[in-house]
């Protein structure tokens, strides 16, 4: 047995149990080993994250205030100085710089020619040679007329080195307020914005210069306010029964809407179209895509000896009488209460 143990302790002694278990070398080794392990954990990246994405916020909250900023100050340019362009203004100014004003008549009322004086600042090569126009916008309705053609300038204002005195008479079909855009060869130059008061009861009716000469004021003397279009047929047609009526009368019109005509007693005619609003006592075209006043009926349809469709835009809320006339001749008035 003695011998057993002694040779297992040479045994032993001859692997790492032999001598110091842990030299300097070996301990300097594992303290390094040690300080490596930890310099190459990785970070947690959670605060990292959190910092991009705010400042990434930061960023984009500091881009949409420049930008709002920037079209702030471009509306103010191009609105003569003020972010509201439908403030009353009778001057239009860039950088605070006045580029032209206008004198309205104070006794400015819908439905009547007046008279407006505008003083261009700008040295007179400005305007020379160039087409003035200027177009009239009503902020209610959305219409649009140009109240004076494209005019050649030659001259300055009598009596003046510029245009300081440029005057020019046109009327304005209903109240509210209007924008007057002046545009030189073709190009916005600037824009105003005046208030006209309402029509005077007493006032004539005025007709658009291109009605066709069929249409008279008196023709207006005749509407029966109080007999109001009904719906007839099994299609919805809305008029006056036996003699004229519309598809599509019931919808929404204000901004556009397709009608469809029905005549009566009259075949293949060409049908014009007046409308006229009871409130302003105004006259006005209600066909669009360029129609005018006048399209063409054609055949049989739905009941009716005639018929055609149309596109039509009611300017205004309101009563309305809408006058019909076949082949020059007043053939009936449709009446409407149009409110959306």
């Amino acid at each position: 047995m003695e011998s057993k143990l002694s040779q297992l302790r040479r045994a032993m002694d001859s692997t790492t149990h032999k001598g110091e278990h842990f030299t300097e070398f070996q301990k300097m080794n594992i303290r390094k080993a040690l300080h490596s392990d930890r310099r190459e954990k990785p970070k947690k990246p959670q605060k990292f994250v959190i910092f991009t994405i705010s400042t990434l916020a930061i960023c984009l909250l500091a881009f949409l205030v420049s930008t709002e900023t920037w079209v702030r100050q471009d509306q103010n340019q191009i609105h003569g100085g003020t972010a509201d362009e439908w403030n009353i203004r009778h001057e239009y100014k860039v950088n605070q710089k006045i580029k032209f004003s206008i004198l309205p008549d104070p006794y400015l009322k819908a439905g009547s020619p007046y008279g407006y004086i505008f003083n261009f600042q700008e040295p007179f090569n400005t305007y020379k040679g160039k087409e003035l126009s200027i177009s009239a916008f009503h902020k209610e309705t959305g219409e649009r007329l140009q109240v004076l053609p494209q005019q050649k300038i030659i001259d300055p204002s009598p009596g003046y080195p510029s245009l300081q005195r440029f005057t020019t008479t046109f009327p304005l079909p209903y109240e509210g307020l209007w924008k007057f855009e002046v545009y030189l060869d073709g190009k916005s130059y600037g824009d105003v914005v005046v208030s006209v008061a309402e029509k005077a009861k007493d006032a004539p009716i005025t007709l658009p210069e291109d009605i066709p000469d069929f249409v008279q004021e008196s023709d207006f003397d005749t509407i029966d306010w109080k007999r109001k279009a009904v719906e007839f047929g099994s299609r919805g047609i809305i008029g006056n029964e036996n003699k004229s009526g519309v598809i599509g009368a019931d919808m929404p019109s204000l901004n556009g809407q397709k009608w469809m005509w029905h005549l009566w007693g009259v075949e293949n005619t060409d049908l014009t179209i007046v409308g006229f609003h009871k409130e302003s006592q105004t006259v006005h075209p209600i066909l669009t895509n360029g129609m005018g006043w006048t399209i063409r009926a054609y055949g049989p349809n739905n009941g009716a000896d005639a018929h055609t469709p149309s596109s039509v835009k009611i300017p205004k809320k309101g009563e309305w009488a809408i006058l019909l006339y076949v082949d020059g001749e007043l053939f009936d008035q449709l009446i409407y209460d149009i409110n959306e």
